[in-house]
């Protein structure tokens, strides 16, 4: 099979990250410059990904497209493809819920065929191997497959059902993102009382407790503004399940008390918590 070109819609952290993986059995990666920012122009350059200058360039030389974005743009961007009639494998590889994706597909068809994706991990540099989950059609997700045969991000088929992925992805998101936020506010507590460290240490005493670990709390703080939009859509998913989903919405709404510390590498935990305090 010749060789894939490869659209992604757009290239951030993940994105470029995963793009990048692709470029292995691909014939070019490209990406719509239109509108970014200069932080994407230079990930995608430092990544090696050839801009094109309009979304329906990208569309119609790409013969898989991958759309890796926030959550709240994955159905517009996927009305801006529909609105090109695009006609290849459309990747839908972001943090929404099984209905959304099955709305995406509907909306796609039949020109397009939509692979449904959820990446689990890490983005794949500096040795990080992230899974893909695919589900959809099977020679669609077959050709995804082929697509990251061999590099950092290991892909893995769950079935031709249009929502699997994307449920998977959001039923582990539950719980790795909202055991995190726990500890910011079990350590938030004890520190208010002076016993923060014997906190720590109370929790050292078991094994594989992220209350152990409370430097994860500034960087949970920082993917805030992309957790909670997530954790939303696992809400969604949770209650369409019959299940309660205000467990994850209050986690939401504590995550937006960090919306203005986006990315933020220097952040430390005092002033994660801190910020934690403040409506």
């Amino acid at each position: 099979m010749d060789q894939p070109t490869v659209g992604i819609l757009h290239p951030g952290s993940m994105g470029a990250a995963v793009a990048a993986c692709a470029a292995t059995n691909a014939a070019a990666v490209l990406w719509c410059e239109t509108g970014r920012s200069t932080a994407s122009s230079a990930r995608a350059a430092r990544f090696g990904l050839t801009p094109v200058a309009a979304l329906a360039e990208l569309l119609e030389r790409s013969d898989i497209v991958i759309s890796l974005c926030p959550p709240a743009a994955a159905e517009t961007l996927a009305r801006d493809v529909a609105e090109h009639r695009f006609a290849g494998v459309y990747v839908e590889a972001n943090a929404i819920n099984p209905m959304r994706v099955q709305r995406i597909d509907a909306l796609l068809a039949p020109a397009a065929t939509v692979v449904d994706g959820g990446v689990v991990g890490s983005p794949p540099v500096n040795g990080k191997t992230p899974s893909l989950y695919l589900s959809g059609p099977a020679e669609a997700t077959a050709r995804i497959e082929a697509l990251f045969a061999n590099t950092s991000v290991q892909a893995t088929v769950l079935g031709t059902e249009v929502g699997k992925a994307s449920a998977l992805k959001l039923s582990y998101a539950s719980f790795q993102k909202t055991s995190r936020l726990l500890v910011a506010l079990a350590v938030g507590m004890a520190r208010e009382h002076g016993v923060d460290q014997e906190l720590i240490e109370v929790a050292s005493r078991r094994a594989d407790s992220y209350l152990a670990e409370p430097e994860y709390v500034a960087k949970t703080a920082a993917r805030a503004w992309r957790w909670g939009p997530e954790l939303e859509e696992a809400a969604d998913a949770m209650a369409a399940a019959g299940l309660p989903p205000e467990m994850l919405r209050a986690a939401a709404s504590t995550l937006a008390r960090w919306h203005g510390v986006k990315d933020d590498s220097e952040l430390t935990l005092t002033d994660a918590l801190d910020r934690l305090t403040q409506p």
